[in-house]
Parts: C-alpha cells; structure tokens; sequence
C-alpha cells in the first residue's frame, strides 16, 4: 500500500462498525466448528478479516472484544484475549505491508498469523493449563513429547502449533477469499482507489 504509516487508523463509522462485525464472523465460524465438531477452533475469521480491511489497531479491538464477549459465556476467553490481540495485529500489519496482493502473499500472511498465535498462546497454555490446549489432537502429541523431552515448553508449544497450523492457515485463507470478494464501493470505504487497484 502506499500509505507508509501501518499503524495509522481511521475512526471512521465504517471501521467502528467492522468490529462487532468481526465478532459476528468469529462466532458463526467458531460455531461451525462446533457444530461438525472439528478439530480446529475458526474463532479469528472476523478478526482477520477486519485486519484486512482497517488495520492492525481495528484487528486488535475486534480480537481483544471478541474474547472479553465469549469470556462472559466461557471464562477461559478472557485470558486468550492477549492471542486475539496478537492476531489481529500480525495480520494488519502484514495487509499494510502489502501481503493481500496474491493468494502466495496471503500464504505467507497465514504462517505469520500461525507463529504469533503459537508465540502468545503457549505460556499461557503452561500458566493455565499445564501446558495443554484441550484439543484432542494436540494434547496426544503434548503427552508424547513430554514423555520423550521431559521439555513442558517444547511439548506445550508443539501441542499448540499443531492445532493453529491448520486452523489459522484455513482462517487467514476464508479471510482472504471473503476479501477478494467484497466489491470495489465497499473496499473504498476503507482505501483509495489506487490502493484498491493495488491490493487486488
């Protein structure tokens, strides 16, 4: 993008409204998971997305409020508030940065996403949880490397990067797409023309 300032945000009605937006996104994929009980949690969609179109500071607040909503259901949300800031930051920066310009730029935007997610989230999973994430999957392979390692660090941050690998690939990507979708009148909203001409 031409716009140099990656931390540089507008209060705009149209950035203010994406947030609770995002946090609808973030529910219905979390939601979808659920229901065809996936191994995957799809809770960042929104964030992304909002990352995508307003920037690292509207992704964060779209990924701090999602948590602080789910938390007032699920109080376990509200620590992995600071792991949906993180998200949302990555993946704005990483728009600004000029990653939304192909699907191989969006790639590399998702194993981004995947490292900041796994970075943040493990030392809380060993604060909270021992090490553990709750995911099936995950926690098979935590008691295999613990047991081999005797390592809580390695086996809790490989526990969690086998879980966000595919989940926040699948989520940046959906995000992506549903970007690419979006027609020119609402991107302009957000960007100018030529930054529009640009991105796409």
């Amino acid at each position: 993008m031409k716009n140099k300032n990656v931390w540089s945000i507008k209060l705009s009605t149209a950035s203010l409204v994406l947030i609770p937006a995002a946090v609808g996104v973030n529910y219905i994929g979390k939601l979808f998971a659920q229901v065809l009980k996936l191994p995957l949690w799809l809770d960042s969609i929104g964030t992304v997305l909002a990352s995508m179109l307003a920037g690292p500071i509207i992704g964060a607040l779209a990924g701090l409020i999602n948590n602080i909503i789910y938390g007032f259901m699920d109080p376990v949300s509200f620590v992995y508030g600071i792991t949906g800031v993180a998200i949302g930051v990555a993946a704005g920066l990483m728009a600004r940065l000029g990653f939304l310009k192909s699907w191989g730029k969006a790639t590399v935007m998702a194993f981004t996403v995947v490292v900041t997610a796994t970075v943040v989230s493990t030392p809380i999973n060993i604060i909270f949880w021992e090490g553990q994430t709750g995911n099936v999957w995950g926690d098979v392979l935590y008691a295999a490397v613990l047991n081999a390692t005797k390592t809580v660090w390695l086996a809790s941050f490989l526990d969690e990067l086998i879980v966000d690998l595919p989940d926040k690939i699948l989520t940046v990507l959906i995000s992506y797409a549903i970007y690419r979708g979006l027609p020119k009148n609402l991107l302009q909203l957000y960007f100018t023309g030529s930054e529009i001409e640009e991105l796409k």
